[in-house]
């Protein structure tokens, strides 16, 4: 550790407890369950003394089978509450968009269409002139707000925006440079971008995010990004780290 924060190579998890980071899913219900089934094979065949998995975020959107994922996360969230799941931007999108079916915003724009089709709902936003209520949306929203099971609601208003871990901090987007971490926007925690990705020093722990698609997870001194674009490029990547060995792990699928 330095002055001014720690290095990813001198970070170090918990003793005795082995954590694991999921990047974002977006609908990839196969590759979430691959996923889960190789790191129970992990944790049988190496057993740590305790062990996290933390989900950073961005379970719906894009991908076909988001109704699905939120249904494998709650179940394994009941099964062992050592299964974390945190929020992510598109997340916080799907409650916005029960809440109030805004046709430019980010569910409409960016895959929103894709989750209420897993929820049995064919969502458009219609062709009306500007300035006029969309029936067609309307009644889209309606359809949804009726389909969406009480408990996945309930579910994403209880993801909390970040975790920590012995020298790590997890969240979805990153962090504000210069904030300390206990007082982080939880705006900041699910967007921000370039003034995260670009700060040139250490932070008090190395952050663990997604959000921004990288062709291969991209650890760097400060951060590691394990957002591989799952839901297009058939590739979940997660971070594991048991102690001071970190390491990088990959399940496959189908690409689209």
């Amino acid at each position: 550790m330095t002055e001014s924060g720690i290095h990813y190579l001198d970070a170090r998890g918990p003793e005795g407890m082995r954590l694991y980071a999921i990047g974002d899913v977006h609908g990839r219900h196969d590759l979430l369950a691959a996923m889960h089934r190789r790191i129970e094979s992990e944790l049988q065949h190496a057993p740590p003394s305790d062990w996290r998995i933390i989900h950073l975020g961005d379970y719906t959107d894009r991908g076909l089978h988001s109704k699905e994922v939120i249904d494998f996360l709650i179940e394994a969230q009941r099964r062992d509450a050592r299964n974390l799941m945190l929020a992510g931007n598109h997340d916080i999108g799907f409650l916005e968009f029960l809440d109030r079916p805004d046709p430019d915003g980010l569910f409409m724009r960016n895959g929103g269409v894709q989750t209420a089709a897993s929820y049995g709902v064919k969502l458009s936003a219609g062709g009306g002139w500007f300035g006029r209520s969309d029936e067609t949306l309307l009644h889209g929203h309606a359809a949804l707000v009726g389909a969406v099971p009480p408990s996945h609601v309930e579910f994403l208003k209880s993801l909390p925006f970040s975790a920590t871990f012995g020298d790590f901090f997890f969240c979805h987007a990153g962090i504000r440079p210069g904030v300390p971490l206990e007082s982080q926007s939880s705006d900041d925690l699910i967007w921000i971008r370039d003034a995260f990705h670009d700060h040139p020093g250490l932070f008090p722990k190395v952050i663990v995010h997604g959000h921004t698609p990288v062709p291969e997870a991209e650890v760097m001194a400060n951060r590691v990004n394990v957002d591989t674009l799952a839901w297009q490029s058939g590739r979940l990547s997660a971070l594991a780290i048991d102690g001071a060995e970190k390491r990088i792990l990959t399940v496959e699928g189908k690409a689209f």
